[in-house]
């Protein structure tokens, strides 16, 4: 019995030790600043190829933005898009041939529900010119100028690659669907690196 009184004593000094530990005083966390703080921004955007027969894209899409917190962020960006899709008749011969070019405004905002993921929503007001080019006969008649709105809704993942920086893949649908908008009617992916100052 005095063995189990000793051991049962002995567990009492340990615990009671362990919590009075954890109560200790200890440091200050250094308060927040206040104010816009540089090192939350960052740089990133998309940059894209995609060269076929039928199908030709170069997107060049830089953003800068803001991290208020853990959970969100916010900012802005340019859009500079080129697209080119041909269309083949019923034989397999060259029909006509779409020529886009885009350039245009977007703000983003993201909320992290967790440190790897977010959504995102984007809306984009962009300006678009182009024609069609016809083979046979060959002509080519100019598309007019337009200034189209798409409202881009996603989410995606931030891989972090050392440092300030990570890898950023994202999965987007653009939710008006107002004719010639660039982004077609199906849901795309896009790449990117975000890179923090």
């Amino acid at each position: 019995m005095n063995k189990s009184v000793f051991i049962l004593l002995l567990a009492s000094l340990i615990t009671g030790g362990y919590a009075s530990a954890q109560q200790a005083p200890r440091e200050e966390d250094p308060e927040p600043k206040k104010g816009f703080d540089k090192s939350k921004l960052f740089f990133g955007g998309t940059f894209g190829l995609s060269f076929s027969n039928a199908y030709t894209l170069v997107n060049v899409s830089p953003q800068i933005g803001y991290r208020f917190n853990d959970y969100l962020a916010a900012g802005t960006g340019v859009n500079f898009i080129y697209s080119s899709d041909k269309y083949f008749d019923n034989y397999g011969n060259d029909a006509f041939r779409y020529n886009y070019g885009v350039t245009g405004l977007n703000i983003f905002g993201r909320v992290y529900p967790i440190r790897e993921a977010f959504v995102q929503l984007q809306p984009e007001l962009n300006y678009t010119w182009g024609n069609i080019k016809y083979y046979n006969p060959s002509s080519t008649q100019k598309l007019d100028a337009k200034v189209v709105p798409s409202l881009l809704g996603g989410a995606g993942g931030a891989i972090p690659m050392g440092g300030n920086g990570a890898f950023i893949i994202m999965v987007q649908y653009d939710l008006l669907q107002q004719n010639r908008s660039p982004y077609g009617n199906h849901a795309f992916f896009s790449f990117g690196y975000n890179v923090g100052f």
